[in-house]
């Protein structure tokens, strides 16, 4: 295994093994060598340059995983402008935010969601207007008239960024519900991707299978590290457990990244143990591995190998592999090389020589992560880059421990952010949308647990009128959330239950949710 160590991984890839493999589509086995993958890269650099796309530039794309959406990454990345991979599950007022707060130049949507991207840029009005072109194969419209293909394409100057230089921006709600651009360095990127290696190992005939979303970091890093290894990377748009598993055993697929609620899927579907044992490992992510999960993998011989990573640290921070996953319950497994992990506590004393306490083995507190794999920020928000860090590194936020062999577990956040199928809820985001209903008083959010989906977001509400409709208390969430923010679970009361301090009650909460909860 060689690391590419410039700027452009699909040309280094070409000139040494342009006839190889470098994606595959899953719906229909459609390949793309280096070679062919390095040209289409080219053009689409070309046709970004003609757009007005410079070094610098911060290109959006709404788009799902595909080889349109690996090439446009790539072909931004080889002008020396920065992707921004964006969620294309969010409205567009939850959108428009983001490409205020990314700078986002130029949007390059696919033709499902060009709406979405036109609403969202009229949310977030720049002085000069952020250009919308459409990717190859959709129709461009009188709002967008332009699209990528009929580009003619412009010469341009491939630069080479040092190792500290900005490559790749991805959002994340972190700690605060604020949305927070997420700045990856190259540097950052292939440190990633090395200390990946070394606990998973590779091999020249990996093929990983990628069903998640490139807008995230569990979808992204495969493909990006995959194309570093030179080996090959099988992209489905949605996630579909039947043909996740056809796709698997026709294509040859030996690595398999999901969040746990996929896995579980996956083995509920016929023919999994067959398909998912002969891989050499099954990454489950974005969110806690249960470990029943892990116990029923056990006896079918499947590699699950639970992960704990995040954005900030362009993913992995440890992973457990299987004997070691099934041998101490819960554990995520030790951190990855060169990665250092400290579980801390709060010096409560202003007078104390530092402000964290490090704890040993077996103590609880918050984990921070540092080393060559944390990002150095958030892009234009200084103050929530500067409450992040300490001199011992990045705060992520959890809660967690360790043990005397340095394996670690995660024991939840250290704020109420809810964890749903690898997506983070934050309630005061959801609770702002319902108290924006006029027949809503009040409301609490809150996370109840889910056998499907770890957690559920969950609303004890406060009507003002005791004729409110659930139709259209429903309309109103879904026009003004995502679907993974939106209550599966409500109840009503007369006021809200409060602590002593006047706070929020969660506890009593959740408990009159579980009494007395309705689906939603």
């Amino acid at each position: 295994m060689r690391i590419p160590q410039g700027s452009d991984p699909v040309a280094e890839r070409a000139t040494v093994s342009a006839d190889q493999t470098a994606l595959v589509r899953a719906a229909d086995g459609a390949t793309w060598t280096y070679g062919r993958l390095d040209d289409a890269v080219d053009r689409t650099a070309g046709k970004l340059a003609a757009l007005g796309v410079e070094a610098g530039d911060h290109v959006g794309l709404l788009a799902e995983t595909d080889v349109p959406a690996v090439r446009t990454i790539f072909g931004a990345l080889r002008l020396g402008a920065v992707p921004v991979p964006l969620n294309t599950r969010l409205t567009a007022g939850e959108l428009g935010p983001q490409l205020d707060t990314a700078d986002v130049e130029v949007l390059i949507c696919e033709g499902a969601t060009e709406g979405l991207g036109i609403a969202a840029a009229k949310d977030a009005p720049r002085d000069p207007p952020t250009t919308i072109a459409t990717l190859d194969g959709a129709d461009a419209t009188a709002e967008v008239p332009l699209r990528l293909a009929e580009q003619a394409s412009s010469s341009f100057e491939a630069p080479t960024p040092d190792a500290d230089d900005t490559r790749l921006l991805l959002f994340t709600s972190g700690t605060t519900g604020e949305p927070k651009a997420v700045e990856l360095t190259a540097g950052n990127l292939r440190s990633s991707a090395i200390a990946s290696a070394f606990r998973l190992g590779t091999d020249p005939d990996d093929r990983w299978f990628v069903p998640l979303s490139i807008y995230h970091m569990g979808g992204f890093a495969p493909v990006y590290r995959s194309i570093l290894y030179g080996t090959t990377a099988v992209l489905q748009r949605e996630f579909d457990a039947e043909r996740t598993l056809t796709a698997i055993e026709t294509q040859n697929v030996t690595c398999l990244s999901v969040v746990p609620t996929m896995l579980t899927r996956l083995l509920d579907t016929d023919g999994a143990p067959r398909a998912l044992s002969d891989l050499r490992f099954v990454l489950t992510g974005g969110a806690a591995t249960p470990p029943d999960l892990v116990d029923r993998c056990a006896p079918l011989d499947v590699p699950l190998c639970p992960t704990y990573g995040l954005t900030e640290t362009a993913s992995q921070v440890a992973t457990a592999l299987p004997a070691e996953a099934r041998e101490h319950e819960g554990t995520v497994g030790r951190p990855l090389l060169p990665t250092t992990v400290r579980i801390v506590e709060e010096r409560p004393d202003p007078d104390a020589e530092t402000d964290y306490e490090i704890l040993p083995a077996g103590e609880s507190g918050e984990i921070v992560v540092d080393g060559p794999t944390v990002s150095p920020g958030y892009y234009g928000n200084d103050a929530a880059t500067t409450a992040s860090r300490s001199p011992l590194g990045y705060h992520t936020g959890d809660l967690g421990r360790h043990d005397d062999n340095g394996r670690l577990w995660v024991l939840g956040r250290a704020d109420d952010a809810i964890s749903t199928g690898g997506e983070l809820v934050h309630p005061a985001d959801v609770v702002e949308t319902l108290e924006s209903h006029p027949a809503i008083d009040a409301a609490a959010v809150v996370g109840l647990e889910d056998p499907e989906w770890g957690e559920r977001v969950a609303a004890v509400l406060v009507p003002t009128d005791d004729d409110l409709g659930i139709g259209a208390l429903r309309s109103h969430s879904t026009v003004e959330l995502a679907d993974y923010k939106r209550p599966k679970t409500i109840a009503f009361v007369s006021e809200l239950p409060r602590t002593a301090s006047g706070t929020v009650d969660r506890e009593a909460v959740r408990k009159r949710l579980r009494e007395d909860g309705v689906e939603f």
